[in-house]
């Protein structure tokens, strides 16, 4: 097996995938290390919980020994867990809504006291319910893209569609944001 190492010296990831996947506890432990909270971020931005992205985060990584047998190296090591997150923060999505359907996208957001942590909660909390209201397609390309900074083209490998559509799935992200919060300043006049 060849060891390829990234230009800052450390062994690319797609390297320790590839000892991982040979049983090397310590590839793993590493892929684990520099992963963990990338996994926990997609997952936040599909499920919209953070104990269920907490949960879905650990089934990823309790899940991956197995599913680094069947990793065959086509694309990126990160490509690869994108998707894998994504499709078990689906999964988790689908078992949430057969539990429920009244349950909540987002846990409660606590009262702040004073000032500015007061607005920038608000607006946070705006922030989600806008995300919340949008069609599932639209609020995950938003998570890859807005929330874990990948590229277009790396968000539709992921996603499985054409670099276009997340462009124009990332303009109509932002035309029915620009929308909403029109609305809600009218609203408040």
């Amino acid at each position: 097996m060849r060891l390829t190492v990234e230009m800052d010296g450390s062994e690319s990831d797609e390297s320790l995938a590839k000892r991982a996947s040979a049983g090397d506890s310590q590839a793993f432990r590493e892929l684990l290390n520099r992963h963990y909270d990338r996994v926990y971020r997609v997952s936040l931005g599909v499920v919209r919980n953070e104990a269920e992205a907490e949960d879905v985060t650990q089934e990823v990584w309790t899940a991956m020994p197995s599913k680094l047998r069947n990793w065959r190296g086509e694309s990126k090591f990160t490509t690869w867990l994108h998707t894998v997150t994504l499709n078990a923060s689906r999964d988790a999505l689908r078992r949430a809504a057969t539990r429920s359907r009244t349950a909540s996208g987002f846990a409660e957001v606590s009262e702040l006291a004073r000032g500015e942590a007061a607005d920038t909660e608000a607006r946070l909390h705006w922030l989600r319910v806008a995300l919340e209201s949008l069609s599932d397609d639209l609020r995950e390309t938003a998570a890859l893209v807005l929330g874990d900074d990948l590229s277009h083209a790396e968000a539709a490998k992921v996603l499985g569609v054409a670099e276009g559509t997340v462009a124009w799935r990332m303009s109509e992200v932002r035309k029915k944001l620009r929308a909403m919060a029109t609305q809600a300043k009218e609203a408040a006049q």
